[in-house]
């Protein structure tokens, strides 16, 4: 059911229902950006998106109307996630996954991560 479509219901008996069912389109998902990015998003580091991204894609999406300048550091020019950046949904990785298209539950938690390697 969409927004405009609960927004038609009548009030009455169905008012609680309703709110809940409101507040459960708009739930909001964190995204966790690196230090060294934080630059590129205003100094932040954690970023609540009020939108319900279905996708990584599309919480990138989300990300990047606020913060266009992240996009080239995270994306490379494929739109692909550089091969030195990490997402994780949750605890997944989504090189693992779906890639870009991985699912995004309710109040999950994007991190970007930078790959740490050794020797």
């Amino acid at each position: 059911m969409t927004y405009a479509e609960l927004e038609e219901r009548p009030a009455g008996r169905y008012k609680i229902g309703r709110a809940l069912a409101l507040a459960k389109i708009n739930m909001p998902i964190t995204v966790h950006i690196p230090a060294y990015l934080a630059s590129f998003a205003d100094g932040e580091r954690s970023l609540k998106l009020s939108s319900s991204p279905a996708t990584v894609s599309e919480a990138f999406d989300a990300l990047w109307l606020l913060h266009p300048a992240l996009r080239d550091r995270v994306l490379d020019e494929r739109g692909e996630v550089r091969q030195h950046i990490n997402v994780f949904v949750g605890e997944e990785s989504i090189r693992f996954g779906n890639g870009l298209a991985t699912p995004v539950p309710e109040k999950s938690e994007i991190l970007i991560v930078p790959a740490v390697s050794g020797g």
